[in-house]
């Protein structure tokens, strides 16, 4: 089975980066949770309610929709802060973070369960400095607005008719979903990052573009 994936590119300064990350991820992962099953029996379940919150960023101008789950918070911003960590002790300037579902399969006796993976999402990055506040703030607003392009993009994405696994059996839910949180139960998902060494594809034309705007718009 192949995988559905897609990459987004952005250029910004670090804790933009990070913010940016948060707001696609969560918005991914509120699409992608469900409330914990409840079981009668093999094939008979109820499934609980998710609850949401509305999340202000501080650093570009977009609001996103996360699930209220404090656990499932806690691990994905631990990862993204292991992400911008990378990249601001690297010397490139520029990584990957990826979010990944996959699907265990069961195999021969004494064998780890295969992850194969059904859906990927990549972002990547640039990371830019500053020369001054009011490049700081355009970059906030043009930011804002194309997050807030992806945001709906992804919203859109996954409201399609595609694959997704289909409900498990109460045996084989551990295969399908995340157990572990106490008030969620998101898809099986993973989150990998590298920095410098996977290369922004066009990054520094991006980079580029967004310094010669903010220099073009100083001089009018």
């Amino acid at each position: 089975m192949n995988a559905r994936s897609q990459i987004f590119e952005f250029a910004g300064e670090l804790r933009q980066a990070e913010e940016i990350t948060a707001a696609l991820f969560h918005t991914l992962l509120f699409h992608r949770s469900l409330g914990k099953f409840h079981y009668k029996q093999e094939g008979s379940y109820s499934v609980g309610t998710v609850g949401f919150k509305d999340v202000d960023c501080d650093f570009i101008d977009v609001t996103y929709v996360q699930c209220d789950s404090e656990a499932l918070d806690h691990v994905l911003r631990s990862r993204i802060v292991a992400f911008i960590e990378s990249l601001q002790a690297g010397e490139c300037g520029s990584g990957e973070i990826s979010l990944e579902f996959f699907q265990k399969k069961r195999q021969r006796w004494l064998l780890p369960p295969d992850s194969i993976p059904w859906e990927v999402w990549m972002l990547k990055f640039q990371i830019l400095h500053y020369a001054n506040e009011q490049e700081r703030q355009m970059s906030r607003e043009e930011l804002g607005e194309l997050v807030g392009e992806k945001v709906r993009h992804v919203a859109a994405s996954l409201n399609r008719q595609e694959y997704v696994p289909k409900m498990p059996n109460h045996s084989e839910l551990d295969l399908i979903f995340d157990t572990s949180f106490p008030d969620i139960q998101p898809y099986l998902f993973k989150i990998n990052h590298q920095e410098g060494k996977a290369a922004v594809t066009g990054a520094s034309n991006v980079g580029s573009a967004m310094k010669k705007l903010f220099r073009d718009t100083l001089t009018l």
